[in-house]
């Protein structure tokens, strides 16, 4: 089946799958191998969340497409520039000012609310400059980059498709 005869309502079942799947993975390999997540860590799985959920709300209203898959857009790239940041954090830790070191930023202070609200999910008790988990060579912020850039991508995809 040719990828524009596929229903719409289709791409966004399956992104807002795909970003409550990433989360659950990612809860998971925290328990499994008791990492100890940052704010920033913490950050993006809430950014995921706000992208599965409005996914899910292009589901069930498809008739606003454009809408929902420009805010896909802009909370993906914003992920990008997160992850990207806290990449860079572990690329020189010693040129940055560690999470938590200094006066919290207002996402340290949103996350740390969040933690208190529900610490299963939003528990933040690492450190950002940290690679505790490292696969095919990339930390867990690597690969967040990379997902955030995939989901900005596929928001332009779905964005410029058909009706």
């Amino acid at each position: 089946m040719p990828w524009s005869k596929v229903p719409v309502r289709a791409w966004f079942a399956a992104l807002s799958l795909g970003c409550f799947g990433l989360v659950a993975v990612g809860m998971e390999l925290q328990s499994l191998l008791r990492l100890a997540p940052c704010p920033l860590c913490i950050f993006q799985r809430l950014l995921y969340l706000v992208i599965g959920a409005l996914a899910l709300f292009g589901f069930i209203l498809p008739q606003g497409r454009q809408v929902w898959t420009a805010l896909i857009a802009v909370v993906a790239l914003f992920g990008v520039g997160v992850a990207g940041y806290q990449t860079w954090m572990q690329a020189f830790p010693e040129l940055a000012s560690e999470c938590s070191y200094v006066d919290p930023n207002l996402i340290e202070r949103f996350v740390d609310w969040l933690g208190m609200q529900y610490s299963p999910l939003f528990l933040a008790t690492g450190f950002c400059t940290s690679k505790e988990w490292v696969f095919l060579g990339l930390s867990m912020a690597n690969w967040s980059v990379l997902m955030f850039a995939g989901i900005a991508a596929y928001a332009a995809l779905l964005f410029r498709r058909r009706a």
